[in-house]
């Protein structure tokens, strides 16, 4: 399993509309990834830090889709966004999730 990370700033008084352009256009269009396996998102209270984790089965499905879609998303959450997202990537070394879709898939 791998994970990608994707930090960010939004402007103030979006956390909203962010958490509504994720749950209507963004997750939406990771669920179509080939490899996708879940999206976890953190709100840093009171900061509007945002962190994103996505899993994914392997690593050539992360950069897959960094490579085609994730630029769209960038564009879709652009008007909320300060700055650049950093993102960082991650082989899985250890995740109850990871145990659950293997023994989901069995």
């Amino acid at each position: 399993m791998f994970a990608r990370k994707v930090s960010l700033l939004l402007k103030p008084g979006s956390v909203a509309k962010f958490s509504l352009l994720m749950e209507t256009e963004v997750i939406p269009k990771l669920r179509k990834q080939n490899g996708f396996q879940d999206e976890v998102t953190f709100l840093t209270p009171g900061r509007d830090a945002v962190f994103g984790i996505s899993f994914w089965e392997k690593a050539e499905h992360a950069e897959a889709y960094n490579r085609g879609t994730y630029p769209v998303v960038l564009k879709i959450l652009s008007g909320l966004i300060e700055g650049v997202p950093r993102v960082e990537t991650f082989e899985v070394v250890n995740s109850t999730f990871h145990r659950l879709v293997t023994a989901a898939a069995s």
